[in-house]
């Protein structure tokens, strides 16, 4: 008979899940084994699967333990809390607000935070304080800071880091305004993404510190990207890869609905029709809505599907200008567009589209971004190559 050689789920299954990986490195294993990730996961979770923006039903610890506990034990994102605590039933909420993170994710930042002996750390975002606990497990309670913004959210970790024998400094407060009296520090790092990087952070960072914070723009795509704090007060650093993060409460997007553009009129509502080649299916990628949206940003989008696998994609300024559509349809190697107002927004997207592909279709890592004063520049390869602006243009 052979060997049975199944590993339970459980810490040293997804240690070498990590390992194998490259995202658990060998100065963070002590941590990943003297904080162990079930001390932070709360009675009722979501679990998430790897690499998709969903999650599953509702699991509770007391009524399926051994779900909870592959769970806690497997590579992905667990919900902790939708709609800011308002929903708590079975199924899903309309909106995850409050998360333990991929443990890839996890410690993929904090080797791109690179702590050293001594450093001061601010954490924004603390969780279920997974995070917070092993970055005290590192460089000791006193050094560490992790602000939340959800007072009960704050009162579950603090419980949770004291009963594991941690005693961070724990904030309630707006993660946008980080924690001046701790400051200044050597190391910032973001659980929830930013669309643009708050000035308070960067005034309580040292010269030289590192900040480390998902940033995306409206458009969608996000990615990790890894600042160095100037003398000046700027910041500038390159991306490390994506992500998915839920975004900083002060900057969670408001768009506009869709009835505000057309007042009540049926599309096409006398839009201008044409036809592209350009198949929406090769643009909703997390890169390619990186990419689009930093190259115009104030695009957004939504998708309306149809039958057959066919879907309309919408799109709109947050100006309340202009709109436009693309259908795309299976088989199809020409697709009806329809554009609406004084911006020709499917020409913006095309345009930022083909520039992203005669670059030679970068991923995250060729693209930076620089953070000065309240301007932000997202550039490819160099800073002194911002990409363009197609925010306006008439043709593809």
């Amino acid at each position: 008979m052979a060997e049975d050689t199944t590993v339970e789920a459980g810490p040293e299954r997804l240690a070498s899940t990590l390992l194998e990986k490259g995202a658990l490195t060998a100065d963070w294993l002590p941590a990943f084994h003297a904080v162990p990730r079930h001390l932070f996961v709360p009675e009722m979770i979501w679990p998430g699967r790897a690499g998709m923006n969903r999650q599953d039903d509702r699991v509770v610890r007391s009524q399926s333990p051994d779900l909870w506990w592959e769970a806690v034990y497997s590579d992905a994102p667990i919900t902790t809390q939708w709609d800011d605590g308002a929903y708590t039933g079975p199924g899903r909420g309309r909106t995850p607000t409050s998360s333990s993170s991929m443990p890839t994710m996890v410690f993929s930042m904090l080797a791109d935070l690179d702590v050293r002996p001594g450093d001061r750390v601010l954490e924004i975002g603390t969780g279920t304080g997974w995070n917070a606990a092993l970055l005290c497990h590192r460089l000791g309670d006193g050094r560490v800071v992790t602000v939340e913004v959800d007072e009960g959210v704050a009162g579950q970790a603090r419980a949770r880091l004291s009963a594991a024998g941690f005693s961070p400094r724990v904030v309630v407060g707006d993660g946008a305004e980080g924690y001046g009296e701790g400051a200044p520090y050597d190391r910032i790092i973001a659980t929830c993404s930013v669309g643009h990087v708050p000035a308070q952070w960067l005034g309580q960072a040292r010269p030289g510190a590192v900040v480390v914070a998902p940033w995306g723009p409206v458009y969608g795509g996000e990615g990790i990207v890894r600042l160095t704090v100037r003398d000046d007060g700027s910041a500038s650093g390159k991306f490390t890869g994506s992500s998915a993060f839920m975004r900083l409460r002060e900057q969670r997007r408001k768009l506009p609905a869709a009835s505000e553009y057309h007042r009540g009129r049926e599309w096409p509502a006398g839009g201008a029709e044409s036809t592209t080649t350009l198949s929406p299916d090769d643009m909703g990628d997390w890169v390619h809505m990186f990419a689009i949206g930093v190259q115009v940003p104030d695009l957004f989008c939504r998708v309306v599907h149809g039958p057959g696998g066919s879907y309309r994609l919408w799109l709109h300024d947050t100006g309340l200008t202009s709109w436009a559509t693309a259908d795309h349809e299976r088989g199809r190697t020409e697709f009806r567009t329809v554009q609406a107002g004084p911006r020709r927004l499917w020409h913006e997207l095309e345009s930022a589209w083909r520039w992203w592909y005669r670059q030679g279709q970068p991923g995250f890592a060729r693209f930076g971004l620089t953070v000065d004063g309240h301007r932000h520049t997202v550039w490819l390869d160099s800073p002194d190559n911002p990409v363009p602006d197609f925010t306006g243009a008439t043709t593809p």
